[in-house]
């Protein structure tokens, strides 16, 4: 990268996105100096205006931000920094400077994927999940369909609780057929991924 520092008196703009979600985490300035430092260290450094020296950011917090991959505009003067979090970004505990929620809703359903098969694994007693694997394929398959049915019902009515409530039903119930077949929610998302190209 031949990046050009000159512009804004040695200093250039470092958009920081979380890797995972795409949402902007903050915005902070470069010196060459703090670049090449988050080049070695793959943790984000920056260079203080306020404090006028190097500071890597989580330093004090522990919410440090690992670098997968930086980018350079086509004017090579700011910067696209896809990192990691560590944790919250903003210095006021906020997921991101700006107050928005960084959350990705493939990890919570990866997460509730994992859950359910952990169930299946271990077959606790007194769990639904477990009532459900033991019933086989066609009760799990016959439940997603009713589930669906109510949904429709839902639908049609204008009771948005109900409605929500039935649209959760039906994924938890998809997610325990995915992974009666051994499969996964991630599985659907990367066929989606591909028809959207």
């Amino acid at each position: 990268m031949k990046l050009n520092f000159e512009k804004l008196n040695g200093l250039i703009p470092a958009i920081i996105q979380d890797n995972k979600t795409g949402k902007v985490l903050m915005l902070g300035f470069m010196n060459k100096e703090a670049f090449l430092k988050t080049q070695k260290e793959n943790l984000v450094t920056f260079y203080s205006r306020t404090k006028n020296r190097l500071w890597t950011k989580g330093e004090e917090s522990g919410n440090f931000l690992d670098v997968v991959e930086i980018i350079e505009d086509c004017d090579s003067d700011t910067l696209l920094i896809k990192v990691n979090p560590r944790g919250p970004v903003c210095h006021l505990g906020k997921d991101t400077c700006f107050d928005e929620r960084n959350f990705a809703v493939i990890d919570f359903l990866g997460y509730l994927q994992t859950i359910i098969e952990q169930r299946k694994l271990k077959m606790p007693g007194g769990s639904y999940t477990t009532k459900l694997f033991k019933s086989g394929i066609n009760k799990i398959a016959q439940k997603v369909g009713e589930e669906a049915i109510e949904l429709i019902i839902e639908a049609k009515d204008n009771h948005d609780d109900l409605f929500l409530n039935e649209a959760a039903d039906l994924i938890f119930h998809f997610m325990v057929l995915l992974s009666a077949k051994n499969y996964r929610i991630e599985n659907v998302v990367d066929v989606l991924k591909k028809r959207h190209k």
